[in-house]
């Protein structure tokens, strides 16, 4: 049982660590011409540029009115939501949204999938730009945030944080209509090729 146990936390950590094939990695790749606080921030920014857009793409277009109950956001809503929070919340740190955007209408705009995927894909190429025009002497500048203080530096965590939570509710709904996030599946078929590889490699005489 221990045995199991740690070849299932092996399991896990690789897929968690290792991005499979499809899935881009700028921990290897890196960030040119950003380098610092920002290339970290960058990094995960781009990891969920690919898997927002991946899952967005993988959802038929006649599921993107579902929502899981009453109440709560729709696929396409979700994926919106992501995408005014791309273009508002950088305008804190220097990039404002583009002109004639209107934000606040954004998330409820369409239900459109080629719309949608659009959307998202242009909103995280703002994101980028704005922290690759990031001067890393504003970092520490302070702000007034939700009553208090907080600097440069973090409300870039806030954004990726902002981010990692509405990723994690879209895999959710992704695997309540059945649908196995596509990272998920590369990753079987890595593993599936990698035990038929095993099996197919000639043994060693004794």
């Amino acid at each position: 049982m221990s045995r199991i146990r740690w070849s299932l936390c092996a399991v896990v950590l690789a897929a968690a660590i290792v991005p499979a094939t499809g899935q881009v990695n700028p921990y290897k790749d890196g960030t040119p011409g950003v380098t610092g606080y920002r290339s970290e921030v960058l990094a995960e920014v781009v990891v969920q540029e690919s898997k927002f857009t991946r899952l967005a793409e993988a959802i038929p277009a006649e599921k993107y009115n579902w929502r899981p109950s009453p109440g709560t956001r729709s696929f396409a809503e979700v994926f919106l939501h992501v995408s005014a929070a791309n273009y508002n919340l950088y305008k804190l740190v220097g990039t404002p949204p583009p002109a004639g955007l209107d934000i606040k209408e954004l998330e409820k705009s369409t239900t459109d999938k080629t719309k949608v995927v659009s959307t998202l894909k242009e909103s995280f190429v703002h994101a980028k730009k704005a922290i690759t025009a990031m001067s890393d002497a504003d970092l520490e500048k302070s702000m007034d945030w939700f009553g208090g203080k907080n600097t440069e530096r973090g409300i870039l965590l806030f954004i990726v944080r902002h981010g990692a939570e509405h990723l994690g509710q879209s895999i959710a709904y992704t695997r309540s209509i059945g649908i196995v996030p596509p990272w998920t599946e590369d990753m079987k078929r890595e593993m599936q090729k990698g035990q038929v590889e095993k099996k197919e490699a000639p043994k060693e005489k004794q």
